[in-house]
């Protein structure tokens, strides 16, 4: 049971039930993370902002879920992971990569595994990785435009990671097979 309302567009404030009947539109319902957002229109339009603009980054769809998933499997995002696992799915992102990063292994695609590894460096230290992280991320042929654009993204799943935590978001039914659990708390139910 979530600890926030889980909002439609008719229990919602004004400005988030139009962004709410935006997202329904676009994704043909309303996620649950969205109508928990949705109890502040700031925070539901920055989330929705902050994703669209990562959308814009130079990273391919692939990329830009390696990075999201490699930053909700370490956040230990039920949600999001459960989530962007379906979602990667749609978007045609090899399905050996997500199995990786939802069991926290190497990806063999030695350039993805540079930016799982490279993203889960920069979440576990909060920003402060080595000289010898940057220069792996530099040499599997990134840019340093795209170690920011890494922090994009990490920031863009920080929101939905810390709300899901916080508002214990219920999963919806579209990502229910995807359904995601660390090992410590699958091993201990």
């Amino acid at each position: 049971m979530s600890k926030f309302n889980v909002h439609t567009k008719e229990t919602a404030q004004a400005k988030s039930a139009e962004l709410l009947g935006n997202a329904e539109k676009a994704f043909g319902f309303v996620p649950n993370l969205l109508g928990v957002f949705a109890e502040s229109p700031a925070a539901l339009k920055g989330y929705l902002t902050i994703g669209q603009i990562f959308d814009e980054s130079s990273f391919s769809p692939t990329e830009r879920q390696v990075v999201i998933l490699a930053a909700s499997r370490f956040n230990e995002c039920h949600y999001c992971v459960a989530a962007h696992s379906v979602i990667a799915d749609l978007q045609k992102v090899p399905t050996d990569v997500v199995k990786a990063i939802r069991n926290d292994q190497p990806i063999a695609d030695s350039k993805l595994e540079a930016l799982r590894s490279f993203t889960t460096a920069v979440v576990e230290q909060r920003g402060c990785v080595s000289d010898d992280d940057i220069a792996a991320f530099l040499a599997a042929g990134y840019s340093k435009a795209q170690i920011l654009e890494v922090i994009l993204g990490i920031s863009f799943k920080t929101l939905s990671n810390y709300a899901n935590h916080i508002a214990d978001t219920p999963l919806d039914d579209a990502f229910a097979p995807k359904a995601w659990a660390p090992v410590e708390k699958r091993l201990a139910s």
